[in-house]
C-alpha cells in the first residue's frame, strides 16, 4: 500500500536541504509526496520563495500563512500560534501516514505540536545538534520530543538524541542532508553565477548571510553595522549578501542590508534568496563564507572554503578546521577575515557526513508502520 509522505517547509535555506529527498520521494512508487509550504516562503518581503519549489517541478498541497508583519518576540510567538491554526486544518485534510521536518525553526515546532495532536508520526531531521545562541537550541530539543523517526547528521548527535529519550531502533545517523549537492547538484560556474544574478562577480568576493542570535547578548543591528564596517576594510572584494531569516530582529537587519547596497551598487550585490544551486555555486567560488548561517558550518566545509563564523549563534556544533569564530565587533571579525585569506585549504574533512542521506531516510520510510507509532522513553541508565 502506498504512503502518503508530508514535508513541510518554512524557508528558503530549509528547502533547499530537503531538495533531493523531495526529489526522491517525489520518484518512488511506494511513496507519494505531499508539501506545506508555510513561513518566509509566502512572505514577499523574503521573496516569496514558494515559486523556488514550484520551478522546479514540485506541486504545492497547501500554503499556510501565518507571519505577522512585526519581528518582536512577541510578533514570533504569535505567528507561531496562527501557525498552528493553518496547519491543524492543513495537516487533518492531507491526513499524511509520515510528516517531514527538518531542524530547528519555530514555525517546524508548530507544526510537528499539530502533528502530535493529530497523531501524525513526525520524521526529524538534524535533531541533537546545539546552538546556545539560538532559541532554535530548545526549539530543536523539543521537536526531538515530538518526533518518531530520526535522522541524524553526525554521531555525536545521534547519542544526544538517545539520551533525550528516543529509543536507539528509531535513530539514524544519516549525516547532513545538505551535502547531496555535493553530487547531484550542478554548480554554476563564475560566468554563469554572475549571469544569473545580473552582477559581475571577480574571483575575489565574499558571501555574507547573517541571522540574529536570538538567545545571545548579541544585538543584531549593532552586530550587523560592525561587520559591514569589517567589509570595508576590504575595498577589493565584492560582496554577495543574502538576506536574513524571520526571527526577531530581523527587518533592521534588511534596513541596513538594503542601505548598504544603495550606497554601493558597483560592489555589492544584495537578494532575498539565492536558491540551492545559485547559494552552493557562490559558496564553492567564494574566498569566503561570513556570518552565522549554519550552511557555513555543515556545508561550506565540503568545499574546503573558509567560514568567518561571528558570534554565538553556531556555538556548540561540531566544526571543521576550516571554520574561523569571532567575536561581534569590526576589529575580531577583520581579524578572522584576514585569517580565512590567509589560509590554504587543500582538503577538509567535514564530519557532518558524505552525502548519502536520502537514500536512508527513503528506507525506513517505506519500512516503517506508521499505524504503530507509540514510543516509550528509553533510559540509558535502565539498559547497562
Amino acid at each position: 500500500m502506498n504512503k502518503n509522505i508530508c514535508v513541510f517547509t518554512g524557508t528558503r535555506a530549509e528547502y533547499g536541504l530537503l531538495y533531493w529527498l523531495m526529489k526522491d520521494i517525489q520518484a518512488n512508487p511506494i511513496l507519494n509526496l505531499q508539501i506545506i509550504v508555510s513561513g518566509n516562503h509566502l512572505s514577499p518581503e523574503y521573496g516569496c520563495t514558494y515559486t523556488e519549489l514550484e520551478r522546479d517541478g514540485f506541486k504545492i498541497d497547501t500554503k499556510v500563512e501565518m507571519l505577522l508583519s512585526s519581528d518582536t518576540p512577541v510578533g514570533v510567538a504569535k505567528s507561531m500560534g496562527l501557525a498552528v491554526l493553518g496547519l491543524t486544518d492543513a495537516l487533518d485534510r492531507l491526513r499524511p501516514d509520515f510528516l517531514i521536518i527538518l531542524g530547528d525553526r519555530y514555525e517546524a515546532l508548530a507544526a510537528a505540536q499539530t502533528a502530535q495532536i493529530l497523531r501524525i508520526p513526525v520524521v526529524h531531521l538534524s535533531g541533537g545538534e546545539v546552538t546556545e545562541g539560538a532559541y532554535d537550541d530548545a526549539i530543536r530539543h523539543a521537536i526531538t520530543k515530538l518526533s518518531y523517526l530520526h535522522f541524524t547528521s553526525n554521531k555525536k548527535y545521534y547519542d544526544r538524541v538517545i539520551q533525550l529519550g528516543e529509543s536507539p531502533d528509531r535513530v539514524f545517523n544519516a549525516g547532513s542532508i545538505g551535502l547531496e549537492h555535493l553530487f547531484r547538484t550542478k554548480l554554476l560556474s563564475l560566468e554563469e553565477l554572475s549571469l544569473s544574478l545580473g552582477f559581475e562577480l571577480t574571483s575575489s568576493f565574499f558571501i555574507v548571510t547573517y541571522h540574529p542570535a536570538t538567545l545571545a547578548d548579541e544585538d543584531p543591528e549593532a552586530t550587523f553595522k560592525e561587520l559591514l564596517s569589517a567589509l570595508e576594510s576590504f575595498p577589493d572584494f565584492k560582496v554577495l549578501i543574502t538576506y536574513p531569516n524571520s526571527d526577531d530582529g530581523g527587518r533592521k537587519i534588511i534596513a541596513l542590508l538594503d542601505q548598504y547596497f544603495k550606497n554601493n551598487p558597483e560592489r555589492v550585490c544584495a537578494i532575498k534568496s539565492l536558491g540551492q544551486q545559485r547559494y552552493l555555486s557562490a559558496v564553492n567560488l567564494a574566498a569566503a563564507l561570513i556570518g552565522n548561517s549554519s550552511s557555513g558550518i555543515a556545508e561550506a566545509p565540503s568545499f574546503s572554503v573558509p567560514t568567518v563564523n561571528i558570534g554565538s549563534r553556531q556555538k556548540g556544533r561540531l566544526m571543521a578546521k576550516s571554520i574561523i569564530n569571532c567575536e561581534p565587533n569590526s576589529n575580531s571579525i577583520e581579524e578572522a577575515m584576514n585569517v580565512a585569506l590567509s589560509t590554504r585549504l587543500k582538503s577538509v574533512v567535514n564530519p557532518y557526513g558524505s552525502g548519502e542521506t536520502s537514500n536512508i531516510i527513503i528506507k525506513q520510510l517505506v519500512k516503517t508502520d506508521s499505524s504503530k507509532t507509540n514510543k516509550q522513553f528509553y533510559d540509558i541508565e535502565s539498559k547497562v
